[in-house]
C-alpha cells in the first residue's frame, strides 16, 4: 500500500526543487533562532543567502554526536520551549544523553513518515500492528505508535519484555503485523518453540524489524520461524526516530522519505561527498523538522544510495541496509571487519543457532585477542567432542574464506549467551575494563 502517493511516488526532479525551497527555509531558521548554527556557520563563512537550491547543500557544516551532548538539553532548540509537546532521547549511550524534541507538527510529520513505512510492509487501516518496541524516552515504541495509529490501525501497545505474554496476546487478538528488533523476533521464536506454538497457527503477515543492524541470511531465519515477510526499518533520535526509511515488497534497499530527511554518503575521513551509488558514511539533514532540527548530521553508519525505477512506484531514493557503523568496526589482525558480516558468515552455518558475541581482550603482550563465542544446537553437546571439533573447523574456515580472518571461536550452549528485548549486545570489549 502506498500511504502518500503525492510524496512516495514524486517525479525526482519536483521533488529536489521542494528540498532546495526546504533547506534554504531551514537554514535561515537555524540562522536566526540557534546561536550553535550561526556560530558554526559564521565560521565557515557561510549565510543563509548562500542556500539557493539542495545542490547548496555541501556549503553548510556538519553536526556531530559529541556535539548534540554538549549543546544538552536544550541548545539546539529551535522553537520556542513552551511549543514542545513530547521529548526523546538517545538509547543505549553512556553519559550525557542526545535529546530529541518534537512539537505538534514534528509528531504529524512522525506518524506521516512511519504511516508510509508501515504501508510500504503492505500495511493497511485493517492490519493489528503489535508494537514490542520499547516504549519511554526510546524512540522505536512511540515511533510505530504513531504511525499504526495514524494509519488506522488497531494498535496493541506490547512494549518489548514479558514473551510469554507477548505470544499469548498475538494468539488472541490475532496481530498481523509485529514490530520489534530482530534479535527479539529470534528470541520470540524460541520461546514459542519451548510453549508448543506454531506461528503457522497464527496471523501474522510482516514484521517490521530494526534499531540493530541484521544481515540477509537473519532475515531468512525470522521468515522461516515466525512464518512472515520481514521487512527493515531505520531511523535515529537525532533526525526523527524510525521511519526515516523503510524496505517496500521488492526487498531492494529502502526507501528514505527524502521530501523531510535529506541523505548524503561521504568519505567518513575526509568529509568529501561521495557519488550516488559509492560506499560511505551516511548524513542526514532534517529539511521540515521545528523542535530540534540538525544539520548534516554524521549518523557514522556506513551504507550507499541510488535511484532506481522500484517495482512499487515509489521514486523516493534507496539506501542498503546498513553495511555495519564507523565506529563499531573491528580491525582484527589487520584487516576491517563489522560485526554484521560475521553475522553472515554464521547464518550460512546450519549447526549454529542465531546467537553470538564478539569478545575483545588483550594479552600480556598488549596484541588483541578475539574470541567469537558461537551457541549450537543442544544435540551437539554429548561425550564425543568429534563433531563439536568438526563444527569449530567449519566455522574457523568460512570466516577466513569470506572476511580473510582467523579469531578463536567458543562453541557454547544453546541460552547461554544472554538474550536483549532491545538491541543485542554483540560486541564485548574487555580492554577498557
Amino acid at each position: 500500500m502506498i500511504w502518500n502517493r503525492d510524496a512516495e511516488c514524486e517525479a525526482v526532479e519536483q521533488r529536489r526543487l521542494l528540498q532546495g525551497y526546504q533547506l534554504k527555509k531551514q537554514v535561515t531558521h537555524l540562522y536566526e533562532k540557534v546561536p550553535f548554527y550561526r556560530k558554526k556557520m559564521d565560521d565557515l563563512g557561510v549565510t543563509p543567502g548562500d542556500i539557493n537550491s539542495i545542490e547548496d547543500i555541501g556549503k553548510l557544516p556538519f553536526t556531530t554526536k559529541d556535539e548534540l551532548r554538549e549543546t544538552y538539553p536544550y541548545g539546539l532548540l529551535a522553537c520556542p520551549e513552551e511549543d514542545l509537546v513530547e521529548i526523546h532521547t538517545s538509547s543505549g549511550t553512556t553519559g550525557t544523553p542526545v535529546l530529541g524534541g518534537y512539537t505538534r507538527a514534528d509528531l504529524d510529520m512522525w506518524g506521516e513518515v512511519m504511516a508510509r513505512c508501515i504501508g510500504m510492509c503492505g500495511g493497511t487501516p485493517s492490519d493489528v500492528v503489535q508494537n514490542a518496541y520499547g516504549y519511554g524516552m526510546f524512540t522505536g515504541g512511540l515511533g510505530v505508535h504513531h504511525g499504526a495509529q495514524k494509519m488506522g490501525c488497531n494498535t496493541i501497545p506490547a512494549a518489548s519484555g514479558n514473551t510469554k505474554r507477548q505470544l499469548m496476546l498475538m494468539r488472541d487478538f490475532k496481530s498481523t503485523i509485529l514490530t520489534c528488533t530482530p534479535s527479539y523476533a529470534l528470541y520470540m521464536a524460541e520461546e514459542a518453540k519451548e510453549m508448543g506454538i506454531d506461528f503457522r497457527d497464527l496471523h501474522l503477515k510482516a514484521g517490521v524489524f530494526g534499531a540493530e543492524p541484521w544481515s540477509d541470511n537473519m532475515r531468512k531465519e525470522i521468515e522461516e520461524k515466525l512464518n512472515l515477510q520481514a521487512y527493515d526499518i531505520y531511523g535515529l533520535t537525532e533526525i526523527i526516530g524510525p521511519g526515516v526509511s523503510n524496505e517496500c515488497e521488492a526487498h531492494h534497499g529502502l526507501h528514505v522519505n527524502e521530501d523531510h530527511f535529506y541523505p548524503e554518503i561521504i568519505n567518513p575521513e575526509t568529509g568529501e561527498v561521495l557519488p550516488e551509488g559509492e560506499k560511505g558514511e551516511l548524513v542526514f539533514t532534517s529539511l521540515t523538522r521545528q523542535g530540534t532540527p540538525i544539520i548534516r548530521y554524521r549518523t557514522r553508519d556506513i551504507t550507499y544510495l541510488w535511484h532506481d525505477k522500484c517495482s512499487c512506484g515509489r521514486t523516493l531514493v534507496k539506501m542498503h541496509r546498513l553495511l555495519g557503523r564507523t565506529d563499531d568496526m573491528l580491525i582484527l589482525r589487520g584487516v576491517n571487519v563489522f560485526p554484521s558480516q560475521i553475522e553472515n558468515v554464521l547464518m550460512q552455518i546450519e549447526e549454529t543457532q542465531p546467537h553470538y558475541q564478539i569478545v575483545i581482550d588483550r594479552d600480556r603482550s598488549q596484541l588483541d585477542e578475539v574470541e567469537l563465542q558461537v551457541e549450537v544446537e543442544e544435540a551437539f553437546f554429548s561425550d564425543e567432542t568429534k563433531e563439536l571439533e568438526r563444527i569449530r573447523a567449519k566455522i574457523a574456515q568460512a570466516m577466513k574464506q569470506e572476511l580473510q580472518i582467523n579469531v578463536n571461536i567458543k562453541l557454547v550452549e544453546p541460552k547461554s549467551i544472554e538474550r536483549s528485548m532491545g538491541k543485542a549486545k554483540r560486541v564485548i570489549d574487555k580492554r577498557n575494563l
